[in-house]
């Protein structure tokens, strides 16, 4: 007991270690994982407070209030509601114990700190985390174009000179239009599941 309180005073149990795949299922945050939804974890943090879980779908967040407490917190954040950015690596110097990744999810931003032996695998991690923020950037500036243009071209049609019955009928096809646009692309723009992205970065 004594040795959990001064791990706690100097700070070392905010120190992870990555967890083995196969030690995943050992942990709190499997527990709260989709199975039923086909959701993997393909990346795991534990300290002796908390633990930070990356699956295909979100980032868990199993947050304890200090290493003696059983008391946990659960947070999810769905990759597609919380967009991933300011993605940071900072590697240990000559005298530190740990290396820290750093990313904001929506307004939320997150430090870990880990074990400075497993920058190997810390960096997998960041390769993924900056590839999926790369990615979730590019179709929100491509979503909000496509509805732009969508906007542009039913304001064309609202101060064109055609008569009101053809108008009324280009509208109809137009907003008709808009819809499906919107709804067959919604699922390119609004991507839910990276599951392909940590399978190519993720080692292992």
């Amino acid at each position: 007991m004594l040795k959990k309180f001064a791990s706690d005073a100097l700070g070392l149990s905010d120190i992870g270690k990555i967890i083995d795949p196969n030690d995943f299922d050992k942990t709190d945050a499997d527990d709260y994982v989709r199975h039923e939804d086909e959701e993997k974890i393909y990346f795991l943090i534990k300290t002796k407070a908390d633990e930070y879980c990356f699956t295909n779908l979100a980032f868990i967040h199993v947050d304890g209030e200090n290493a003696v407490s059983s008391k946990r917190t659960l947070r999810r954040y769905p990759y597609s509601q919380y967009q991933i950015s300011d993605v940071l690596l900072e590697t240990a110097g000559r005298v530190d114990f740990d290396i820290e990744i750093k990313f904001t999810l929506g307004n939320q931003e997150f430090t870990i700190d880990v074990d400075k032996n497993q920058l190997e695998q810390l960096n997998d991690l960041y390769k993924a985390l900056v590839y999926i923020s790369e990615i979730t950037q590019e179709n929100k500036v491509m979503k909000k174009m496509g509805e732009q243009s969508l906007e542009n071209a039913v304001t064309v049609l609202q101060n064109s000179r055609t008569h009101d019955t053809d108008l009324a009928d280009q509208f109809k096809q137009m907003t008709e239009y808009g819809f499906s646009w919107l709804q067959s692309n919604y699922e390119q723009y609004h991507q839910k599941d990276f599951g392909d992205i940590f399978e190519k970065y993720i080692n292992q």
